[in-house]
């Protein structure tokens, strides 16, 4: 299939020692091809195509798929592949460390991180959805402009610059002239769309300026979309303005944060720069991998012959039973002499069952009398 968009994978270390290159496989492979071997459990990762039988395996092949390339160059490996988690590189479970500590997974690089080692204290409730650690909120540092407003109870929002000194390390927002200059403007027409507005008032007629597209911006800066195009709004540019504190911590982060971020023009081209296009894709989180495989489930449980019933009417119904119960016993009955004599049912036993059920089907349909009352 490619790469798949999200998939469980295993890391084999029977055929990639340390040393060796990284490689990841399939929940298939791991059955079918390496159920004798030592591997780690990497859990899942995105845009991953499964490397068992390629160039990185000197001695096996691909019982599921014996035919490919011999390498995957989209795939992206780290020290997960060898057993190795966290900024501290130890193995999970690790003998060594006494210290009772879950492990949360990133949702940027996708690695596993002690909750001790992330510079900052998961809420104590674990009412979080996402984190994205230290090295990753300084490689997506547009983040830290969100993170007043969405991430946890670790960045509270600010309301004085120079309270931003008392937080450590600081990332100043500097106006340029043209910047001031905008701002000037910008406070200009709103000046004038005021004055715009109070005269519509005056006259009982809606205003038609600019000037409500502005309020509704400063009074709802995320929830505000670039809609048109005669306004060109970027979300982050608006919380940029205002001061925030840049911190060298992991982030934990609610269920819909993703949705918050800007999806302008402007954004979108850093998003791919820093390659993490995903983050503004809501079917990219584990918990929407985790809803897929369970609504997956659901669908493998349900019996296909209460799915036939509920298509019928009440009298095919009764009649659909009752031609199951006379199938199922004798069936049942003719299986149980092969049982009792330990014979192998062959392919033209069964052929002969269905053959002489049906004779006997047609034998009773055609003794039927029909009376009218």
């Amino acid at each position: 299939q490619g790469a798949v968009k999200r998939q469980a994978l295993y890391a084999c270390s029977t055929c990639t020692p340390p040393g060796a290159e990284p490689a990841g496989i399939c929940l298939a492979c791991s059955y079918e091809c390496h159920g004798t071997h030592r591997l780690f459990e990497l859990y899942t990762k995105r845009n991953f195509r499964c490397d068992c039988g390629n160039s990185k395996f000197k001695n096996l092949q691909c019982k599921l798929l014996p035919e490919k390339g011999k390498v995957n160059s989209g795939n992206k490996y780290n020290d997960n592949f060898y057993g190795l988690y966290c900024t501290c590189k130890r193995p999970y479970p690790d003998p060594e460390d006494e210290v009772p500590d879950e492990m949360i997974q990133c949702i940027v690089c996708e690695d596993w991180f002690h909750g001790r080692h992330l510079g900052a204290v998961p809420p104590e409730s674990g009412d979080f959805h996402e984190m994205v650690c230290q090295a990753c909120m300084k490689h997506c540092h547009f983040l830290w402009a969100y993170a007043s407003q969405l991430a946890g109870k670790e960045i509270p929002p600010l309301t004085k610059a120079n309270s931003l000194e008392d937080e450590g390390i600081v990332l100043k927002v500097e106006e340029s002239e043209e910047q001031k200059k905008e701002i000037k403007k910008e406070s200009e027409v709103e000046d004038h769309d005021t004055k715009e507005e109070k005269q519509s008032e005056q006259s009982n007629e809606p205003s038609t300026s600019s000037g409500y597209c502005s309020q509704f911006r400063q009074k709802f800066p995320m929830e505000m979309a670039e809609t048109t195009s005669e306004f060109s709004f970027c979300k982050l540019k608006e919380l940029q303005s205002k001061p925030f504190v840049k911190k060298d911590t992991a982030t934990f982060w609610p269920s819909n944060w993703r949705s918050k971020l800007c999806t302008c023009e402007d954004c979108l081209k850093m998003y791919s720069e820093l390659e993490v296009q995903f983050l503004t894709d809501e079917c990219d989180t584990v918990l929407a991998y985790e809803n897929k495989g369970t609504s997956d489930q659901e669908t493998e449980r349900r019996d296909p012959l209460m799915d036939t019933l509920n298509s019928m009417n009440r009298v095919q119904q009764v009649e659909l039973i009752c031609e199951y119960n006379d199938l199922k016993t004798e069936l049942t009955d003719y299986l149980r002499r092969f049982a009792d004599e330990g014979t192998v049912v062959k392919r033209e036993d069964i052929q002969h069952f269905f053959e002489e059920f049906q004779s006997r089907k047609r034998r009773r349909t055609n003794r039927m009398q029909y009376y009218c009352s």
